[in-house]
């Protein structure tokens, strides 16, 4: 992994960690998933139109087809991290989804891509989820296991909807070429029609959230688009395998915010479950 791509790769690391912390705080449903979805496309819609008018090669049919179902996806992630976030800790939900996705991206990459199998992409994997079950920290006490399995439950759906749309778009920018700034915001139109219909009947809850959310609806929506356009650029001179496992070094401010934003707690555990996953990282680093 060349130092440009981990320098794409570990900003959008930050970035995301830093809007899924806003998230949580809302605790929000459709309606903010909405919202953020009409603000991200305000704010990227300029650089939307200044790229197309300098790309004439665009597979228009390719872009429609990925962006749209790259939307399905989306909206599934969206909303069933919401609704992790809602009913248990980000120090749970979190590392659990960024940490299971890799897993499935990995092995679709294998299968689908035929990427390299390497034996240090294997052992950074390994340690990558050794580390997830570590902070999720299971109990086996029946009496301490509802909020955790709450939180396993949803954070590893979310994960393997962040597998299947990684995969979707990686096919998107790697095999039809399509630059990974249009295929974000068209994904994004999609998104916000999708929702329309869910959205616009909740009116009170609509204006509650642009009273009570606004600045954070602003601010999800342009880091949640910067972040996954940094991965995708990355995408185009790396392979899967390597920059979707890379890409959880989120993980490790997911965990430290959870800590010190909402005190969540067993932080030495978490801690030496965040080195786990930085050694899985390191090894996916050298494939």
């Amino acid at each position: 992994m060349s130092l440009y791509v981990l320098a794409l790769v570990l900003t959008a690391a930050v970035l995301h960690a830093s809007w899924n912390l806003l998230a949580k705080k809302t605790k929000g449903k459709v309606p903010f998933i909405w919202l953020q979805y009409i603000v991200s496309n305000i704010l990227y819609l300029p650089l939307l139109f200044f790229q197309t008018s300098h790309d004439f090669n665009i597979n228009t049919h390719a872009l429609l087809w990925f962006s749209f179902s790259s939307a399905i996806l989306h909206l599934a992630y969206f909303t069933v991290l919401q609704k992790g976030y809602r009913s248990a800790d980000l120090s749970v939900v979190y590392p659990l989804a960024r940490g299971s996705a890799p897993l499935v991206s990995f092995i679709a990459a294998i299968v689908f891509l035929h990427e390299q199998l390497k034996l240090s992409s294997v052992i950074g994997l390994l340690l990558i989820i050794s580390g997830v079950l570590i902070i999720t920290g299971l109990s086996f006490k029946k009496e301490n296991n509802s909020k955790i399995m709450t939180g396993i439950t949803y954070g590893a759906l979310t994960g393997l909807f962040i597998a299947l749309y990684t995969f979707n778009d990686t096919v998107a920018v790697k095999k039809y070429a399509l630059p990974p700034l249009i295929l974000t915001l068209s994904t994004n139109l999609f998104s916000t029609a999708l929702l329309l219909p869910f959205a616009l009947p909740q009116k009170d809850e609509l204006k509650r959230e642009i009273k009570m959310h606004k600045w954070i609806i602003i601010a999800v929506a342009f880091l949640s688009p910067a972040a996954y356009i940094l991965v995708l650029e990355a995408l185009k001179y790396a392979p899967l395998s390597v920059v979707a496992p890379a890409r959880e070094t989120s993980i490790l401010l997911g965990v430290f915010m959870g800590a010190k934003v909402f005190d969540e707690k067993n932080g030495k555990r978490r801690l030496i479950a965040s080195v786990l996953i930085l050694g899985g990282i390191i090894a996916l680093s050298l494939s």
